[in-house]
């Protein structure tokens, strides 16, 4: 991956997890982005990261509840700005396809939000065959390990195993997935793990960094990027 990563898109300066946020994300020369897919309760694949919709949409209640029909309808721009007033939820199809056409490349994390994991791998591993979507231009993380699990057995894809902080157990976690990238908390990182890590083969990467000063930190103790909502402050 690059030093500068776009969380969930750029999300300092459009709405998460968009189509807007990614475009907004090229037109700031990003290479990578960081976006979040999720199932609704239809078993749609989607670009969301809550488990409920109220936060970033128009509507409201748990996305298990939901179908895409009804999700579609959704305002999910209005909330960060009047600016991106109508903007969608998009589909991992959908999102694939636009990245691809950017010349992007993309961390998908996979996040559970109390569905069907195995679902949730089966409808990930399709979009990105539908999509023809290159390798080399993606990487698969989540908390949820098993998850992780789940799609290596499916999937050749690069993997990134993403911790809160570094488990006893990391190491072997990531190599029962083949992982090779580790992503943590930049503000709980200790200058010790992140040369364990390195020192064991790892690229390691930080979450979610909106400070300059600890973006230069974390490298001198050999942090490969951070994720951003705001590229522009810490490219």
């Amino acid at each position: 991956m690059d030093s500068v990563i776009g969380h969930r898109g750029a999300a300092a300066v459009a709405p998460e997890n968009t189509l807007a946020g990614i475009q907004k994300a090229a037109d700031l020369r990003l290479k990578w982005i960081e976006l979040d897919v999720t199932l609704l309760g239809d078993g749609s694949a989607v670009m969301f990261h809550d488990p409920t919709m109220s936060r970033t949409t128009s509507g409201s209640g748990h996305l298990r509840g939901k179908n895409l029909a009804q999700v579609v309808t959704l305002d999910a721009g209005s909330w960060f700005s009047g600016a991106f007033a109508g903007e969608k939820v998009p589909t991992l199809l959908e999102t694939l396809t636009l990245i691809k056409k950017l010349k992007l490349s993309l961390n998908l994390e996979l996040k559970p939000n109390r569905c069907d994991l195995k679902l949730l791998v089966e409808e990930v591993v399709a979009a990105i065959e539908a999509a023809e979507f290159p390798e080399d231009q993606l990487l698969v993380s989540s908390f949820n390990h098993k998850v992780l699990v789940l799609y290596r057995a499916k999937a050749g894809s690069r993997i990134g195993c993403l911790f809160e902080s570094l488990p006893r157990n990391w190491k072997h976690k990531a190599r029962q997935v083949g992982a090779k990238t580790i992503h943590l908390n930049g503000k709980k990182l200790k200058e010790k793990n992140a040369h364990d890590i390195k020192a064991a083969g790892y690229e390691l990467y930080c979450y979610t960094v909106n400070d300059k000063d600890m973006a230069d930190r974390l490298r001198t103790w050999g942090v490969d990027g951070v994720f951003t909502d705001n590229p522009a402050l810490i490219a």
